[in-house]
């Protein structure tokens, strides 16, 4: 643990102050000046009704200005919603950029075009249009999800990646995402949320694999209202991390404790810690202790109800902003007049931003409201509707705080009034809401996947090409083959998972890639699954190609929340300033027991909007898959089939260069009276089941899916019920799974209603999980 001198110590070694120093500690109390001021018109602004929810960094302040200082271009944040001060100290964030994510403006929030609540913050990586950008000349901020501790497995990757850019020097040459691997992740998070398990997951995996990680931890004594005594052994994150501490053959981490309130103190930790981070790799934890909370965890409660008086006059007392004012008082740096004045200007320029942001905010909803106005007068001209048309326009001029959306639905409200009418007005009426729905759509519902040239749906379609002399292999043999040539193809690819490295994965898909490849670019890892999506997000974040592994499917449970409240929403939440194309591998479908033979798949597709969800028949349409995504920059998950790897298939001679492209369904079998949809390791049972009608006389025709997310985007399962008129959905799936969502799709989305003389039909499991056994599996699979 770092020796800390006490704050008299260092003020000793400061008794003259250089001019530089003097506007140093000037610039950051001025910072911390603004940033609680911030905080506390942000609170008001909601219990007036301005905005709906606030969460602040107040009490946080002078760690954060100190943390600030020891940043450099290059380097990345994985924090949580308390930051405010490092955006404002590292010139990230202005005021009127703060309030107006506060006010979920669109225009006028940066990081997330009014998607995020605020303090939610993100920077640029790429241009939108596939290219990456200079990193090196910038400092990074990965997008903020309100998930408590996810930000934890993001950090894990985003360090990973400056470990893989120093360990391999092809990758350094003319990088803009790496300087030798010098890039520092900072990683924020407040005390109670060490309590998760996915902080001491990347605590654990951070240590074992050495990365440049420097965790942060805002400790103000309570996760809400509930004290650290129920949160923390030891009521110290620190103490209860020992364990963790460096040992003399260099294993584990670095552990430093620092006072909130102790600005030099703080600079002085953080410039030692970073330093030694940045030239050794190996991680830290520094445990700031005696935060504040002036205005309670957020603006829904109060904190007055479970902290006792005796415990509000420390905070009072304690108070970081209070105390260095203070200490800088006593040192000569600033008097009490000066400081005063100082303040006072960052009241003044708070509220100037905040009005200036106000004012941006509301100003084009008060022209709806003018635009609207002015309709309803003139429809209130019709028969019969002028009493109507003027509650409307009272309900306009009633709004409090107007937002567009309550201008909006009155402006639908008067168009259901007049559906039937003829008037000039009601043409306006209809370009109004025709206008408000474009613009919501491009300001709410864009970029969920990649729309540039890079996008795996433009990624040019190159068939398999086969010939007399193509072998015949078994299915994981058809990935090795595959595997080896995309390692050879691009060096900025790797693979890790549990058992990937050494073995090549319990089905030997990369069986000798690691011998061939080395162990920096085909790994394993520990059994941690939540961390392994990390370590693809934060690499696929940086440039790299992560082709990450979760062993089986059922365990991918345990990956489930950072696929999807953190890759599956990266682009769309950042407004599109951020992709992660990460691959995620994995095996499912059927096998033996409860375990290793799930197929909730229902599960993923309603939890991984924002992913391509790939469900291939076999391993030669998995490898066309894996091409598709390595092209792209859109992130998927690849489902292999668990009993298909000593399956026989012919290898393409072009494996490697062929793809399959995403949503879009292959007829496997041609028929006239039954359209049968399925997907996976149901094709080869669909396909007995085929041969078994023919002999009733039944005409069946076969769809292979192929992929979950897209579906059919060429509609090839509509024109084949046209014909058929009947249509069956078939999936190992619980009853409402994804036969549910294959049906609507099909019925709904693609309009098959129309077509159908029966009534369609799904075969499933049932309810339960699949029991053990062949018996077991042969009653509760569909067959």
């Amino acid at each position: 643990m770092l020796e800390q001198p006490v704050l008299s110590d260092i003020l000793e070694q400061k008794s003259t102050h250089e001019e530089s120093y003097i506007q140093e500690v000037l610039k950051d109390y001025w910072i911390c000046c603004i940033s609680r001021e911030a905080s506390i018109l942000a609170r008001k602004e909601v219990l007036t009704g301005k905005a709906k929810f606030g969460i602040t960094g107040d009490g946080k302040e002078v760690p954060q200005v100190a943390m600030a200082r020891a940043w450099k271009k290059g380097d990345w944040r994985a924090g949580y919603y308390r930051d405010q001060t490092l955006l404002f100290a590292l010139g990230l964030a202005t005021l009127e950029q703060y309030f107006a994510q506060l006010y979920a403006d669109p225009e006028g929030d940066p990081w997330s075009g009014g998607r995020q609540m605020n303090n939610h913050f993100a920077s640029a990586t790429h241009d939108g249009q596939g290219n990456w950008l200079n990193h090196l000349e910038r400092y990074n901020i990965s997008s903020d999800i309100s998930s408590t501790g996810a930000q934890m497995a993001r950090a894990l990757g985003l360090a990973l990646a400056s470990k893989k850019y120093r360990e391999l020097p092809e990758l350094r040459t003319g990088t803009p995402f790496s300087n030798n691997g010098e890039e520092v992740v900072f990683c924020t998070i407040g005390d109670a949320s060490t309590s998760e398990g996915i902080f001491w997951e990347t605590m654990n995996a951070a240590a074992v694999m050495r990365v440049p990680l420097a965790v942060s931890v805002w400790d103000d004594g309570y996760g809400i209202s509930v004290p650290k005594k129920y949160q923390t052994v030891k009521e110290s994150i620190s103490e209860a991390l020992d364990g963790f501490r460096l040992d003399d053959e260099g294993r584990g981490i670095d552990i430093y404790r620092v006072k909130a309130w102790d600005y030099p103190t703080l600079c002085q930790v953080y410039e030692t810690a970073i330093a030694k981070v940045r030239k050794t790799h190996i991680p830290c934890l520094i445990h700031v202790e005696e935060c504040t909370q002036p205005q309670g965890h957020s603006t829904s409660g109060s904190h007055e109800r479970y902290k006792s008086k005796e415990r509000l006059e420390w905070e009072r007392k304690m108070d970081g902003i209070r105390i260095m004012r203070q200490w800088m008082i006593d040192q000569g740096i600033a008097s009490a007049a000066q400081l005063d004045e100082l303040e006072a200007k960052a009241r003044q320029a708070v509220r100037e931003a905040k009005n200036r942001a106000w004012k941006s905010y509301t100003a084009p909803v008060h022209q709806a409201i003018s635009r609207l106005d002015g309709i309803l007068g003139q429809l209130g001209a019709l028969d019969g509707k002028a009493e109507r048309m003027n509650e409307l326009r009272n309900q306009l001029k009633g709004l409090f705080h107007p937002v567009y959306s309550e201008v909006y639905q009155i402006g639908r409200r008067a168009w259901f009034e007049v559906l039937k009418e003829n008037h000039p007005a009601r043409e306006e009426l209809r370009a109004f809401l025709e206008e408000g729905r474009a613009k919501a759509h491009l300001d709410y519902h864009t970029h969920l996947y990649s729309d540039s040239p890079k996008s795996a749906l433009r990624v040019p379609v190159v068939p398999p090409v086969y010939s007399e002399s193509s072998p015949l292999k078994n299915g994981y043999e058809v990935l090795n083959a595959f595997f080896d040539k995309a390692l050879e193809k691009h060096p900025n690819l790797f693979a890790f998972g549990e058992d990937v490295g050494k073995i090549g994965d319990v089905n030997q898909g990369f069986a000798g890639m690691q011998a061939k490849y080395g162990e920096e670019r085909v790994f394993d890892t520990g059994i941690r699954e939540w961390t392994i999506i990390g370590q693809a997000i934060g690499m696929a974040m940086r440039g790299l190609r992560p082709i990450a592994e979760v062993q089986y499917l059922d365990y991918l449970i345990y990956g489930l929340e950072p696929l999807t409240d953190d890759l599956a929403t990266l682009r769309w939440r950042s407004d599109n300033l951020q992709m992660a194309p990460a691959v995620i591998r994995t095996r499912g479908h059927r096998l033996e027991g409860i375990w290793h033979s799930g197929s909730p798949i229902g599960m993923l597709v309603n939890s991984l909007r924002g992913m391509y969800l790939c469900v291939p028949r076999n391993m030669v349409q998995a490898a066309g898959m894996y091409n598709t995504l390595l092209q792209s920059e859109d992130p998927g998950l690849i489902i292999e089939c668990l009993n298909g790897y000593r399956l026989k298939e012919r290898l393409p001679d072009n494996i490697g260069e062929y793809t399959v492209p995403l949503g879009m369904p292959e007829v496997l079998v041609e028929g006239t009276d039954l359209t049968l949809v399925t997907y996976g390791s149901c094709v080869r049972v669909a396909l007995e089941g085929v041969e078994l009608l023919k002999r009733a006389g039944i005409s069946v025709e076969l769809i292979d899916v192929q992929t979950l997310l897209p579906f059919d985007l060429e509609q090839r399962i509509l024109q084949s019920l046209k014909k058929t008129n009947r249509i069956v959905f078939m999936d190992e799936d619980y009853p409402g799974g994804t036969t549910a969502y294959m049906m609507r799709q099909v019925l709904e989305v693609q309009g098959g209603y129309r077509y159908l003389d029966s009534e369609p039909t799904t075969l499933t499991a049932p309810d339960h999980r699949p029991p053990y056994g062949s018996d077991g599996d042969y009653f509760s699979k569909p067959n």
